[in-house]
C-alpha cells in the first residue's frame, strides 16, 4: 500500500508549489489528497474542501498556506493523527510551530518535495 499525503493549499496553478507538490508526490507513488476549498480537482485528483474531509489514514500532511491559515487548521490536523507534518517554506512561523508542538505534533520545517528526493524545479509552470 502506498503512503498517503494531504497537501493543504494544493493549487490548480501549475506555477505554485502547492501544485508542484501534488505532481511530485503522485510521481513518487504516494496516494495524494489535495486540500483546496475552491477546487473540485487538482491535477486530475479529487480535491477536498478541508482536512476533515480527507479519508484516513494520513501518513503525512504538507502545508502550503500562510501561517495564519495553518493556525486555524491545527486541531483538525491533530484529529487526523498524521505521522508527519511538513511546514514548507513560507507556511511556517514560530507561533505555528509552538502551537503544533503543544498539540503533540513534531513539525518539520523543510520542503516536503525535496524530502522524497525530487525537486520543485523538475515540474514545469505550464
Amino acid at each position: 500500500m502506498s503512503q498517503t499525503i494531504a497537501i493543504i493549499g494544493a493549487s490548480t496553478d501549475r506555477s505554485k508549489y502547492g501544485n508542484k507538490s501534488v505532481r511530485a508526490f503522485k510521481d513518487g507513488g504516494w496516494t495524494v489528497y489535495p486540500v483546496n476549498a475552491k477546487a473540485d480537482e487538482v491535477e486530475g485528483l479529487k480535491a477536498y474542501a478541508s482536512i476533515e474531509d480527507v479519508p484516513d489514514p494520513i501518513d503525512r500532511v504538507s502545508m502550503y498556506v500562510p501561517p495564519a491559515v495553518g493556525k486555524t487548521m491545527i486541531d483538525a490536523i491533530v484529529a487526523k493523527h498524521p505521522g508527519e507534518l511538513f511546514l514548507n517554506p513560507g507556511s511556517e512561523d514560530d507561533e505555528l510551530v509552538e502551537l503544533a508542538q503543544a498539540k503533540g505534533l513534531k513539525p518539520m520545517l523543510a520542503c516536503s518535495i525535496v524530502n522524497i528526493g525530487l525537486r520543485p524545479e523538475m515540474y514545469s509552470d505550464e
